[in-house]
């Protein structure tokens, strides 16, 4: 059972007195990892209870998300940026809007 890792986590086990056994993924490898990592961070999130736990866990997601980013040449900056242009033009969530359906247009009589 492997996983994508922080950095440091190998010399972490190190320190711990066990061996890390480790391979650098090649690019394609990197982003799909990246990528089931970011579902396990976003998991971990949904799950978080307190707001200690809440605000580690996402960090972990921006950690992940920024890193996922950078593999398209993509800065944490351009997103965002994005982010606010979207708020501007379709809102944020802070309405707690849940829509249920949208009824087709009713034709002009």
């Amino acid at each position: 059972m492997g996983k994508l890792v922080r950095d440091k986590i190998p010399d972490i086990i190190r320190r711990s007195g066990r061996t890390p056994h480790v391979t650098k993924l090649d690019q394609q490898a990197y982003r799909s990892a990246l990528g089931a990592k970011l579902l396990e961070e976003v998991a971990e999130l949904d799950a978080a209870q307190t707001r200690d736990e809440i605000v580690d866990e996402a960090a972990d997601v921006l950690e992940v998300l920024i890193a996922l980013a950078a593999t398209h040449d993509v800065t944490l900056d351009t997103i965002v940026e994005a982010a606010r242009k979207k708020r501007a033009d379709r809102g944020g969530f802070d309405m707690r809007l849940w829509l249920e359906r949208a009824d087709p247009e009713t034709p002009a009589p």
